[in-house]
């Protein structure tokens, strides 16, 4: 099956040019060899053109936020391709960029010799910047559409609410569930390496096959990187995050509705490290979730009045994990995708912005520097515990992201010094941070896809109100607290 025209862009107006020496996949958002539909575009143009397949995913040390932290998730994800790629007989090549700029040319010089370069469509941080200027290359461009079961392009407007946007899947989604990524889109796709390729590659040296912990601690302490913020104790990889995806299926997702909110307990699904650097994909968890749940298409509601419940057709859980995999993470992509202003305090709601403008300058009760957040030094050890938990583990439990951000909007002195300190925080520490669904959960806090509540209150205006109280009294944060450095 091809991929879907709703999922393919043509960047700039030129022809593949028949005499280059292979078709580039230039990977960059969907790290992953399989259910990729931008590989899969890739592929079919080599088979079309009856060229190699050559493969670029490279890594530059200068966009913000670059740490070792990401690095090391990105480096971990990209070893497991030089294995994989080597086996399958497919030119891949792993480029670590030394220092700023060195890379410069790299795409380039590939695309020279290529007969098309095809890419990876995402909607957020610089990638959007980074294939405008890319569009100059001399050969066909082409940027595919692997974020979510909904192709980006099957909307044309920004949803105010997951209401809206739910009852807008419920009648759109159905079409697209069966034009699914190939499973394994390499199968058959041809092999071999341009001597060319090979050529002009030795200015931009790749990893190296089996590069093991030693070398890639020395390769990550060598770059001009953040190494205040250190890697988090679990691997980056397609093969670790298949792990992962089925670790969850197999052992929690059949209480994920009853659980999750509960940072006591161990049942969130752990995969949006994964999903934002595209180690795994919208379409495989979907797919784990369908075989566990033994679901057919016959399954879905004919309703489609939005409700969270009921409309897949399966378990209360399943059902309440795909609301926050489909609804909840796609709507982030389609503000990404509409609005380039979705990071700017300009994109709330206009009540959302009324309010806190009129109760910016009202008195805080404490009030912190970026440095005292960061280091998890406040009065109250629940905020603490959900920080030192973001520090080390590059996460924050749902449900106390929530609380994190609600209360930085308290402790600041402004809502929009606020939104700058929760952008910082996230993006530096959160391994899944710079992601579509990051800053939703972000602009959540301050009203984005919310309404007003009441009563009106002092800093908060009508923007909905959470404390720490409420949350201890909600949950046992006894065993929580004492991991995170609190005290019970």
């Amino acid at each position: 099956m091809s991929v879907p025209d709703a999922r393919i862009s043509v960047v700039n107006d030129r022809d593949p040019d028949r005499r280059g020496s292979y078709v580039l996949y230039w990977l960059v958002a969907a790290r992953r060899p399989t259910l990729n539909f931008a590989l899969q575009q890739a592929r079919d143009w080599a088979i079309r053109l009856g060229k190699p397949l050559l493969i670029l995913e490279a890594l530059r040390s200068d966009y913000r936020w670059a740490s070792d932290r990401m690095h090391r998730f990105v480096i971990e994800g990209m070893v497991e391709h030089v294995r994989e790629f080597a086996q399958r007989g497919i030119a891949y090549h792993a480029y670590v960029e030394p220092e700023a700029g060195a890379g410069r040319g790299l795409l380039e010089a590939l695309a020279r010799d290529a007969c098309l370069v095809v890419t990876d469509d995402y909607p957020a941080f610089f990638l959007p910047r980074m294939l405008r200027a890319a569009a100059r290359i001399p050969v066909r461009l082409e940027a595919v559409d692997s974020n979510g079961l909904l192709p980006l392009r099957a909307a044309d407007r920004v949803f105010p609410t997951a209401y809206a946007f739910r009852r807008f899947l419920q009648k759109e989604l159905p079409r697209h569930l069966e034009n699914r990524p190939e499973r394994d889109p390499l199968a058959a796709a041809p092999t071999g390496r341009s001597a060319l390729a090979s050529a002009t590659l030795k200015r931009w040296p790749s990893l190296r096959p089996g590069t093991n912990n030693t070398a890639l601690n020395g390769l990550i302490a060598g770059l001009p990187i953040d190494h205040e913020v250190p890697p988090v104790p679990y691997r980056g990889g397609f093969l670790q995050g298949a792990r992962e995806l089925e670790s969850f299926c197999a052992r929690r997702l059949a209480g994920y509705a009853k659980k999750r909110n509960d940072p006591a307990v161990q049942a969130t699904s752990g995969l949006s490290p994964y999903l934002h650097f595209g180690h795994v994909g919208a379409h495989q968890v979907f797919e784990e979730v369908l075989e566990a749940e033994g679901w057919s298409p016959a399954s879905l509601s004919t309703s489609t009045a939005g409700k969270r419940s009921g409309w897949w057709g399966m378990s209360e859980s399943a059902e309440a994990f795909l609301d926050e995999l489909v609804t909840w993470r796609e709507l982030g992509f389609n503000m990404c995708s509409l609005s380039p202003d979705y990071d700017r305090f300009e994109s709330l709601p206009e009540w959302a912005q009324t309010t806190l403008g009129e109760h910016a300058a009202d008195p805080r009760p404490y009030l912190y520097s970026r440095e005292q957040l960061e280091s998890a030094s406040t009065h109250d050890p629940i905020w603490n515990a959900a920080q030192r938990q973001l520090t080390r583990e590059g996460r924050i439990h749902g449900y106390l992201r929530m609380l994190w951000g609600k209360k930085i909007l308290e402790w600041s002195e402004t809502p929009r010094r606020a939104l700058d300190v929760m952008i910082g925080l996230n993006n530096r520490w959160a391994v899944d941070g710079r992601d579509p669904n990051s800053y939703s959960g972000i602009f959540w806090v301050l009203g984005r896809y919310d309404r007003a509540w009441g009563p009106e209150r002092p800093i908060y205006g009508k923007v909905r109100y959470m404390t720490s109280e409420n949350t201890a009294r909600k949950f046992k944060l006894g065993a929580y607290l004492e991991r995170f450095g609190g005290d019970a």
